[in-house]
């Protein structure tokens, strides 16, 4: 069987990269952006006033002037106006152009104002541009702000905006379709018999996908029917990007997931990984273009394998540029199978140093979907045999 690291190195090899669309920016919050971004002007893009006050000449109050004369008030958005004399200051507002001919600003605070003359504060010293945000101290015109590859958050959108951008490049989402196998799942809210289950691994999947961004997602179900089975799947194949299936992967009679695809004409890349819980999931790739992922059905399994594979999967299939490895200490010693990489799920908690910490916090079986409550996702541990003791630093991923 496959480890992990090859499973991923098989899927990055086969999912292709997703096709660019422009959008208008308010629409880009959670996308990837797929061109660089470029300063338009230098920023900030003149001498900004950083304080509500007095713009002046520092030399003067050098020169022992301590008293100035309110030549004029200049607002955030008015034309810079110019200093009429050394002795006069001109009242300014934060984001305003400093005026010609002053070189510092000084905070209301430390001022005294009586009949239109500022009297500075006793002992107050003025440098030159104090108080002043200069003019391509953040970055010149023409400077890279954004790569091709980010995913475009609240600060990533103004920084666009800044650059004049109100149309952006970004990955197209891919059409989802979840969809879960299996006669004996009833939707909630229906009435149940003591021999079904409730639907609820769909729920799960269709909610990680949007929490992670994916807006175009369906959800359909399938009973264990094969002619059934193979309509459905044709038409997903045909309507979708990538399909999400949940069950019908392992080695029982009525696991027909993989017989089906392979009728469809999809092309198995691999089916298994050495791993716990999740070893039976299978990845294949279609006529159409579509792929397929097929996770087991184990609750616990069908979420660590979309966190696991899925997901990454699907940020690299849109361009976004990988990020670093999420690493953190184990809080307590874990016992790894011998053979087999072992997903533990966690729940991260700080000690009093600060430090986070991953605590265990195993399942009764890859079916015990509910002990998941509470955790925050769960750490890839090696096989090996023994434990892996307290303070192991290994990979978490996030649910």
């Amino acid at each position: 069987m496959l480890t992990p690291a090859e499973a991923d190195r098989l899927i990055g090899e086969h999912l292709p990269c997703l096709p660019i669309e422009s959008l208008p920016l308010l629409q880009c919050a959670g996308a990837v952006l797929r061109e660089n971004v470029y300063a338009e002007r230098d920023q900030p893009p003149f001498d900004r006033v950083a304080m509500d006050g007095i713009a002046l000449d520092s030399h003067a109050v050098r020169a022992g002037t301590r008293r100035f004369r309110i030549q004029a008030m200049q607002a955030a958005g008015d034309a810079p106006l110019s200093l009429a004399a050394p002795e006069q200051c001109i009242e300014i507002m934060t984001g305003a152009m400093l005026a010609l001919g002053c070189d510092a600003v000084v905070p209301v605070e430390r001022l005294t104002v009586r009949d239109g003359i500022a009297e500075l504060e006793t002992g107050l010293t003025v440098a030159p541009w104090q108080n002043v945000h200069r003019r391509g101290s953040d970055c010149r015109q023409g400077t890279l702000l954004l790569t091709s590859g980010t995913c475009l958050n609240a600060p990533e959108i103004a920084v666009a905006a800044s650059a004049g951008m109100n149309r952006i490049r970004v990955s197209i989402q891919p059409a989802i379709a979840v969809i879960s196998t299996g006669t004996e799942l009833v939707e909630p809210g229906e009435p149940i018999l003591a021999h079904q289950v409730r639907r609820s691994n769909a729920y799960g999947l269709v909610a990680a996908l949007r929490k992670r961004g994916f807006g175009r997602v369906a959800d359909d179900h399938v009973i264990d029917d094969a002619s059934e089975l193979k309509q459905r799947l044709k038409f997903h194949l045909d309507t979708h990007d990538v399909l999400v299936l949940s069950g019908g992967v392992s080695a029982g009679r009525l696991d027909l997931v993989p017989q089906i695809l392979q009728e469809l004409g999809v092309r198995t890349i691999f089916h298994k990984i050495a791993q716990r819980p999740g070893k039976p999931l299978w990845f294949g790739t279609a006529p159409s273009g579509a792929t397929v992922f097929a996770l087991p059905g184990n609750p616990v399994s069908t979420l660590v394998c979309l966190a696991r594979y899925v997901v990454p999967a699907l940020q690299a299939a849109m361009g976004r540029a990988p990020s670093a490895p999420e690493r953190i200490a184990l809080g307590a010693p874990v016992r790894a199978a011998a053979s087999l990489a072992t997903f533990m799920p966690v729940r991260i908690e700080g000690d009093e140093w600060g430090r986070s910490w991953a605590v265990p916090a195993p399942t009764n079986g890859s079916g015990d979907f509910t002990s998941l409550v509470g955790t925050d996702g769960f750490v890839e541990l090696p096989p090996g045999t023994g434990e892996h003791p307290r303070g192991f630093v290994t990979r978490l991923y996030r649910w």
